[in-house]
């Protein structure tokens, strides 16, 4: 039960990494605050409720500055605080090589997948200043690392996202504010099931994958846990990959 009397805020806690890293929480005694513009966050918190938690969904748009901003001080009113987030709202590209992507596509990615994490650290940072500190992990992605075929707009936002989350640790780390992030490889989510049905596909990246598979919601989720305990409390700034050896190879 390390986070017990603990509040948590979660972006994206519809399905996939989200839901299992929020149901992980509330198993851990959090109170879950799950942002999504996906209505299947509401099951994610009835089902953190019914297992005797705490936790409320409301529809968030993390483009939104102002949308975000509301969420967060209902999660601090309704909760008694706010103490980590885990902002991992994101979507996926339609796979097209660079010179055929459309700025509309760019900006979709872009707006989604880089601005609403930077929407969201913003309210929360300005929170856990006041509150004295706070834990803050964004979900990046290998993309964030390494670049793939056809995937130039979302390996920039990746990219992005990690070099926000550095800039942050450096910026707030002696207000007791830690960032770090995750760097996921291939995970089993609805999103990416089109890719898990492609034989192609699959093969292609289990062909550098040397688990030889893609990862469940629940093996991503424990290492959010981690870097939002106390456990990690010297760890700052850092990129956690977690990819079955796919950068390793």
């Amino acid at each position: 039960m390390r986070f017990s009397g603990k509040s948590v805020m979660i972006t994206g806690g519809a399905t996939g990494i989200g839901r299992a890293t929020a149901m992980a929480f509330a198993q851990e005694g959090a109170r879950v605050a799950i942002a999504d513009v996906d209505p299947r966050a509401g099951d994610t918190a009835a089902a953190i409720e019914a297992g005797g938690g705490t936790a409320f969904y409301a529809e968030c748009d993390v483009r939104d500055a102002d949308e975000v901003s509301r969420f967060v001080e209902r999660a601090i009113a309704d909760h008694d605080g706010l103490h980590a987030a885990f902002n991992n709202a994101g979507i996926l590209p339609e796979p097209k090589p660079l010179h055929e992507v459309s700025s509309e596509a760019l900006s979709r990615i872009i707006d989604v997948d880089l601005k609403g994490v930077f929407n969201c650290m913003q309210v929360q940072i300005r929170h856990f200043l006041s509150a004295g500190g706070g834990a803050i992990v964004n979900t990046a992605s290998v993309a964030g690392l390494i670049a793939d075929p056809n995937m130039s707009a979302y390996v920039a936002a990746k990219h992005a996202v990690v070099g926000l989350t550095r800039a942050a640790a450096v910026e707030y780390a002696t207000q007791r504010i830690r960032v770090n992030a995750i760097a996921p490889g291939l995970v089993a989510t609805p999103m990416t099931q089109a890719w898990l049905d492609d034989a192609s596909f699959r093969e292609a990246m289990f062909r550098h994958n040397v688990i030889g598979r893609a990862a469940e919601p629940h093996e991503i989720a424990g290492t959010v846990l981690h870097l939002c305990s106390e456990a990690a409390s010297f760890t700052n700034g850092a990129v956690h990959v977690i990819d079955g050896g796919q950068t390793a190879h």
